[in-house]
């Protein structure tokens, strides 16, 4: 049953669009399958690699940038941008690795937290370009919602097959042994800087195909939406620890629940409170509704903290321990 599941779950999200047809629950679909792609290129480098990066927003917004420039700029497709928005992440994790990579654990960190605010600044300054702070707004291609969901599940299932395929390889062993002990890889000769490049590249052409999707499904985007730390480089390494650092399907399970708690504090309990508000006329419960929308930081720190001290290796990682706590895991476990 356990190997039927991602077959199951993808059958389950072909026929999705058909069978809920609500705009609203559509377009948390897409963005959930959008957080697979980001979380899937996150685990490449940081679950697999051990190599910790706060710089998601800056490869997701670069390629969010080059489906609106090639669109406002250069009068092209910005579909076209998809692959060129990989490509341009690349063009900044390749420089920025190249040089920081000599950086390891916190230093390697802050390195990318720093980029970040470099390509948001660069976004904001480069008016001529960018458009600075009033963005870039293009026509949507389509109306309706369904050929971008399928367009992201593609994309999310081409992330995850490609993520396994890789880890499956002869790369993914290195990737793994430089997490493990990079002085000891380093000792068997293996280049540890040559695959921390690959595995940074890796990440930065899935984010950056992410941004580029994300560009043409939304239609706008300012430099404080594509490289905010908060609500893109956070939101990523949260879907991995939630789901589970250094697995496959971990990403999938984390963009699920991580959406679905942005979710619900953004809709206030999903409409209790404005509904209770509505009802008591109470002016102190639409304060407070109006707190706990915005407290959706606090719940992903809440949730953060728990999954680390109940669960430190994710949803997907301790399954067993999770199974064993239900009463027929905890039945079978005993008549063993």
């Amino acid at each position: 049953m356990k190997r039927f599941a991602p077959f199951l779950l993808l059958v389950i999200l072909i026929l999705f669009p058909l069978l809920v047809r609500d705009d609203y629950h559509q377009h948390l679909m897409i963005l959930v399958l959008m957080w697979v792609v980001i979380g899937a290129g996150w685990n490449v480098i940081a679950g697999y690699t051990g190599q910790v990066s706060f710089g998601d927003a800056a490869f997701f917004g670069t390629g969010a940038y080059t489906a609106g420039l090639f669109a406002t700029k250069l009068s092209i497709s910005p579909w076209w941008a998809m692959a060129a928005g990989g490509v341009a992440a690349m063009a900044v994790a390749f420089p920025f690795g190249w040089i920081c990579f000599r950086l390891r654990g916190a230093y390697f960190a802050l390195a990318t937290l720093a980029l970040n605010e470099v390509m948001r600044h660069i976004a904001t300054i480069w008016e001529d370009l960018t458009g600075g702070m009033v963005g870039i707004l293009i026509i949507q291609t389509f109306v309706s919602k369904v050929p971008y969901y399928y367009i992201a599940l593609a994309l999310a299932v081409a992330a995850v097959i490609g993520v396994q395929a890789v880890m499956g390889s002869k790369w993914g062993y290195y990737f793994v042994s430089i997490r493990e002990d990079q002085d000891a890889a380093e000792s068997l000769g293996i280049d540890t800087h040559l695959y921390k490049m690959i595995s940074l590249n890796i990440a930065a052409f899935l984010t950056g195909m992410a941004g580029s999707l994300y560009m043409n499904y939304m239609g706008f985007i300012d430099p404080e939406v594509v490289f905010s730390l908060h609500d893109i480089s956070i939101m990523a390494i949260l879907v991995g620890i939630v789901g589970g650092v250094g697995t496959v399907y971990g990403p999938v399970v984390g963009a699920f629940i991580m959406v679905a708690v942005h979710e619900f504090f953004r809709t206030g309990f999903f409409g209790f409170f404005k509904g209770l508000a509505a009802l008591t006329g109470s002016q102190a419960i639409t304060t407070l509704a109006k707190y706990v929308m915005q407290a959706h930081v606090l719940g992903f720190g809440i949730l953060v903290v728990v999954v680390i001290l109940v669960l430190p290796n994710g949803i997907v990682g301790d399954w067993k321990k999770i199974t064993g706590w239900l009463p027929l895991g905890g039945g079978r476990r005993s008549a063993a």
